[in-house]
């Protein structure tokens, strides 16, 4: 059982705690299982032996070292992939092995080694079986230390350099070991590989890691009755390195390590799917504010275009005014006095000549100013549909699954997609008739309650004409009353400014009546319209607020996981202070 002083132990409770708090984020977070079950093992590992893990492609001799490093023949070599599971290497009195699962088996062996180590032996990662690399991938995250073994024949292969690139990226421990080296007939071809080795190396790793080149093959010889080869096989060195170099201290430093560097690696790929989300959201959020300032300036232009169209339809009523103002000038003379007397002909004559067609301009310009407004909305509704659909197609690339697992992009296309259904059925469902026939109804309804009249059927139009002649029925019964009161040269024009002031007064309320009433209902119908719109995207609005405040939360919580294991490798590797072993 490993003894653990008090500083130790405390590390040990405090790397736990950090990496179960890891484990709580993925799993709010949504991500994979399998990156659930590769954190899981990393935990668990903190209290198992030191695990040292064999990787290479197949026929690089892997197991051909393992068994030199051990001393005997305990795995199978050959030319052909031979390891078609993981097979992890303990101590123990009796050679046994034991069938885990499909894809684990644990052999033992009376091994001093293995006292202290556990080996792990792996698939080929170019293995013709894709199982093999699938395996091996999957077990890398356990170990604490990797040994690389490349061979003399072809080393640092393609595969080789996109395999490591894996193994960095869980912040691994890696000693690259160059096997078969009995391959080479001079020491110049071996310098001339190493060489190429170290090169790659430093360029895939950023530094040099420990490089050792042996034969495994002479090494095996030499520990089965030929010591004579024990020098050429040139294996001394590494093994002095596994057994002095990685002595507790060493070992229980690495084993500290490991489980940190797969929370940081977890950390930081699940800091990159925040990130890339963001993104999303930010173009989503561009999105929303281009729909808003869509409805603004609708709105803006709509309010302009309407107080033009109303201009037209007051101008109508004011030309009206005019010729009222001109006839009561032509008429109200004294020499038309006996004219006056004729109260039918003069209303005739109001209504031929001063209303004349202003009842169907006023009901023409209206029902215009209402299909414009029927139209302007339909229009608004294809615009906002069309740019949702725009939207759609401009990311539907990068809508292809997601690395860090989760509902999110699922989530985020089913609401574009319904909001842009339900968009479009508002659009195909428009009523423009039962539209225009409704806002026309309003404005009539409020027309007609300054004429005091019952509506029924009638049309705005007629509701002018009503108020209209109701205004020369007044206007006429004035200058009768006059009339018959007394007859002078100063009665007429009196009464002939009195009649202009009351047809002005009338007229001025016909407008401002008729006016209000349709700005009233403008307004009202462009409200309720931005209204419509913003309900019908609100579930898309929602979710891209509500998710990008999720999504900062999360972003905050990786973000201190992440720099309390940085803070924990520091104060771990202060405690433990290998100052001879360079860390990864």
């Amino acid at each position: 059982m490993r003894i653990l002083d008090q500083k130790q132990e405390a590390l040990l409770n405090e790397e736990r705690k950090l990496l179960n708090d890891l484990r709580v984020a993925l799993a709010q977070f949504g991500a994979t299982p399998e990156d659930h079950e590769t954190l899981g093992e990393s935990i668990q590992q903190l209290d198992e032996l030191f695990l040292l893990v064999v990787v290479g492609e197949f026929n690089s001799g892997k197991s051909a070292f393992i068994n030199a490093l051990l001393g005997k023949d305990i795995l199978e070599e050959g030319v052909t992939p031979t390891t078609t599971q993981i097979n992890v290497l303990r101590y123990g009195e009796e050679r046994t092995r034991i069938v885990e699962s499909e894809n684990l088996h644990t052999l033992s062996a009376d091994v001093e080694l293995l006292a202290d180590i556990s080996i792990v032996d792996t698939p080929g990662t170019n293995a013709i079986i894709r199982e093999h690399e699938a395996i091996t991938s999957q077990f890398v995250p356990r170990s604490d230390l990797v040994l690389f073994i490349t061979s003399a024949d072809r080393p640092f292969t393609e595969s080789e350099r996109i395999f490591l690139e894996r193994i960095c990226e869980w912040g691994k421990k890696i000693i690259v070991v160059l096997n078969k080296i009995d391959l080479f007939e001079t020491d110049k071809e071996l310098a001339q590989v190493q060489s190429f080795i170290t090169e790659n190396a430093q360029a895939l790793f950023g530094m040099t890691p420990e490089i050792f080149a042996v034969s495994a093959r002479l090494a095996l010889r030499a520990k089965q009755g030929e010591p004579a080869l024990w020098l050429d096989s040139r294996f001394e060195p590494l093994e002095d390195y596994i057994r002095e170099k990685l002595d507790e201290e060493e070992r229980l430093r690495l084993k500290f390590f490991s489980p940190l560097g797969v929370g940081r690696h977890l950390a930081n790929k699940y800091l990159a799917v925040i990130d890339s989300r963001l993104d999303v959201l930010k173009a989503d959020f561009d999105t929303i504010k281009d729909v808003e300032a869509q409805l603004d300036l609708y709105k803006e232009d709509m309010y302009r275009d309407f107080n033009f169209r109303v201009a037209d339809i007051d101008n109508v009523l004011l030309e009206m005014e005019q010729r009222g103002q001109e006839y009561f000038d032509e008429t109200l003379r004294l020499t038309k006095v006996f004219d006056l007397l004729n109260k039918k002909r003069i209303e005739e004559e109001f209504e031929q000549i001063v209303v004349g067609d202003t009842p169907q301009q006023v009901e023409k310009k209206t029902n215009e100013l209402i299909d414009w407004l029927v139209d302007s909305q339909l229009r608004q509704w294809q615009a906002v549909t069309e740019h949702l659909a725009e939207r759609r197609y401009q990311h539907k690339d990068r809508i292809i699954g997601d690395a860090g697992g989760g509902s999110f992009h699922y989530d985020r296309e089913h609401l574009i997609e319904s909001v842009g259904r339900d968009s479009q059925r508002v659009v195909e469902n428009y009523d423009k008739e039962s539209e225009a026939e409704a806002l026309a109804d309003g404005a009539r309804n409020a027309v007609a309650a300054l004429a005091a009249v019952e509506v029924g059927a009638l049309g705005l139009g007629t509701l002018v004409a009503i108020l209209a002649t109701t205004a020369a029925a007044d206007v006429t019964g004035i200058i009768l009353a006059s009339l018959m009161a007394a007859l002078g040269l100063f009665i007429i024009p009196a009464k002939r400014r009195r009649a202009k002031q009351e047809m002005r007064e009338k007229i001025a309320d016909m407008r401002e009546q008729l006016v209000t009433s349709l700005r009233t209902q403008f307004e009202s119908e462009i409200e309720r319209s931005i209204q419509k719109i913003n309900e019908a995207i609100s579930p898309y609005t929602r979710f891209v607020r509500a998710e990008h405040s999720k999504l900062l939360e999360d972003q905050t919580t990786f973000t201190e996981i992440k720099t309390g294991l940085s803070r924990l490798e520091v104060r771990v590797d202060e405690v433990s202070k290998p100052a001879e072993i360079e860390r990864e």
